[in-house]
């Protein structure tokens, strides 16, 4: 499997939330029954500084899970570029970068 690279737009101080559908190389769903997983905003790569988001597995059987980050977090996010990525963990315990970009944080006339 080959980290997929996608790029995402956060409205700073709203909710942000998205659906994903993993998949094995061949386009087929990743069966993620058993699977854990983490993902993490920072503003750079080497940052000490992180914001997580919460990963829910909506689907596991159907490779289908939810990035979502509260308002709370995300009002405190200044303008700019800022990265991210998730980790997957297999039950064998072997740990793949599934997903990774950029995320760009848009700032909000009302926040």
């Amino acid at each position: 499997m080959s980290t997929y690279p996608l790029n995402l737009i956060i409205s700073q101080g709203t909710d942000f939330e998205i659906t994903l559908t993993v998949r094995n190389t061949d386009g087929s769903p990743l069966n993620l029954l058993s699977y854990t997983g983490l993902s993490l905003l920072k503003k750079h790569y080497t940052s000490n500084k992180n914001y997580p988001f919460t990963l829910t597995f909506l689907d596991r059987l159907n490779g289908k899970i939810s990035l979502f980050m509260h308002n709370s977090i995300t009002k405190t996010l200044t303008e700019g570029r800022y990265v991210y990525d998730i980790i997957l963990e297999s039950p064998n315990n072997i740990k793949k970068r599934m997903i990774e970009g950029t995320v760009i944080v848009s700032p909000g006339v009302s926040f």
